[in-house]
């Protein structure tokens, strides 16, 4: 069954209020913590490094929200093309459900870290090592659960760009994560080593190391 104008229009207002409201309440987290702490959650990039990463993650929100506008059923653009066998009501609900899902678990970390939550790093700075909720498990769950929208919002409107945006997020995440264990190994040590032995960087590790035997 061909999809409708009225479900394209559905999976359009869908992936762009996500993105909206993903980062819309990022904005309202950064203000929130900044009041508690009485500065900046690090906002501002430090070095090259986190630039190139700020830099990539403005062409992922970008995408994020700016491709609903572009899509079009039949269109001729290479990019934008939509995949008709991801288009069927089937694969309509999985797509909604993960986007809604990923933000819900996106609010319980935010509830977890409390003030710990920061966006950038201070290498000066000593924030809580937090292992409750889905951190028990995971080390960056907040990455995880983008990485669930945006797979949710490829479900919705599966084209290159969603690929692209999605792989790009993923690349970023990986370097970003890469950043923090460096910085959280430096401030707790054999804390976070031992954390580290327990958990998965994005996914749960079903297979834990185990202290030697003498």
């Amino acid at each position: 069954m061909p999809m409708t104008a009225e479900e394209l229009q559905l999976r359009r207002i869908v992936v762009c209020a996500s993105g909206l409201i993903y980062w819309g309440g990022v904005w309202i987290q950064a203000r929130r913590i900044h009041r508690q702490i009485g500065r900046s959650p690090n906002l501002k990039p430090r070095g090259l490094r986190e630039q190139a990463l700020w830099l990539g993650w403005f062409v992922v929100i970008a995408g994020w929200v700016g491709q609903p506008f572009l899509v079009e059923d039949g269109t001729s653009n290479p990019f934008l093309v939509l995949h008709h066998g991801l288009l069927s009501p089937a694969v309509l609900i999985p797509g909604i459900a993960l986007v809604l899902l990923g933000y819900a678990c996106t609010l319980w970390c935010y509830a977890i870290m409390g003030n710990a939550w920061r966006i950038g790093i201070n290498a000066k700075e000593k924030t809580a090592l937090v292992r409750r909720g889905p951190f028990r498990h995971v080390r960056h769950p907040i990455y995880l659960f983008q990485i669930v929208m945006l797979a949710g919002a490829a479900l919705l409107l599966p084209n290159a760009v969603s690929c692209f945006i999605l792989a790009l997020h993923c690349v970023c995440v990986l370097f970003k994560a890469a950043d923090e264990e460096k910085y959280l190994a430096t401030v707790h040590g054999a804390a976070y080593r031992g954390y580290t032995s327990v958990t998965g960087l994005l996914l749960p590790r079903f297979f834990r190391s185990r202290p030697r035997q003498k």
